[in-house]
């Protein structure tokens, strides 16, 4: 079984991939790269969302890693400070600092560091001065307790193997009051066990996607309340695409049986 260390391993060493790549490759498959989750032969887009035309939007910072735009639903004003969970390239951050003016700020979490270098080069290259992008794991952020109004993440807490350490861990540093919205894949029905194994899926947001109500459950777990989803939308992933990924397993294990994943805005607030 893989542990959840070489989880994040196999999650870093992709996303410093990624990195590199140009937005048209990580948009033509499966939360980004061709070479996460899909071959260099197949290309699929399912998830991406425009953000082209939004206040504070950076195409250099735009990686076509989200399944969501999450900043729509979680009310930033002037003046807060947000922190965004796995911040890549920026892309969120941008959009949020644009949202927080200049008498807010906005931190950005991430723990590949070829993310975080390239976030600071369009830092620069934007003149963000109200933005700060930190190396660090979900499960143990580098951000102070109760410091934070709103932090928002999109596509990236799915890849997360201990998501109630997550979870904890952001009930932790929000203020009282403050609140999440995330935008992230689960899972209705019960996903077939022999593709959570598949690592190369996991860091393609397939097999690390949990089921809807166990995700929701550790939001509760973790002490917020008014949980919600403004926001949801079926992922189809073609038949040929998980016949050729599975190609190693008997033809009868090739498939998702019942499950269905969607993407999710989840909403939530700390008391």
């Amino acid at each position: 079984m893989i542990t959840p260390e070489e989880l994040k391993q196999v999650v870093k060493d992709k996303y410093t991939i990624i990195a590199d790549q140009a937005k048209e490759a990580n948009a033509s498959s499966c939360c980004g790269a061709t070479s996460v989750c899909c071959g260099d032969t197949m290309t699929y887009s399912i998830m991406a969302d425009d953000y082209s035309g939004k206040a504070g939007y950076a195409e250099e910072a735009d990686l076509a890693l989200g399944c969501g735009i999450p900043t729509d639903y979680a009310g930033i004003r002037p003046g807060m400070t947000v922190l965004d969970l796995g911040s890549g390239a920026g892309n969120d951050v941008f959009i949020a600092a644009k949202e927080t003016g200049p008498e807010g700020r906005v931190i950005g979490v991430d723990m590949t560091e070829a993310m975080i270098a390239k976030a600071n080069a369009n830092k620069e290259k934007l003149g963000a001065a109200n933005v700060d992008f930190r190396l660090g794991e979900i499960e143990s952020m580098p951000v102070d307790d109760a410091s934070v109004d709103v932090i928002i993440s999109n596509c990236v807490l799915n890849l997360v193997p201990e998501k109630e350490k997550a979870f904890a861990d952001m009930f932790r540093v929000l203020k009282p009051g403050g609140s999440f919205t995330v935008s992230d894949i689960v899972v209705d029905g019960d996903m077939p066990e022999h593709l959570r194994s598949v690592a190369t899926m996991y860091a393609g947001c397939v097999s690390g996607a949990e089921q809807r109500e166990r995700y929701l459950g550790y939001i509760r777990e973790a002490g917020f309340t008014a949980v919600s989803i403004p926001k949801e939308k079926p992922i189809v992933i073609p038949d040929d695409v998980i016949q050729s990924e599975l190609a190693h397993l008997p033809e009868e294990q090739r498939s998702m049986g019942s499950a269905r994943l969607v993407s999710v805005t989840v909403h939530a607030v700390k008391p």
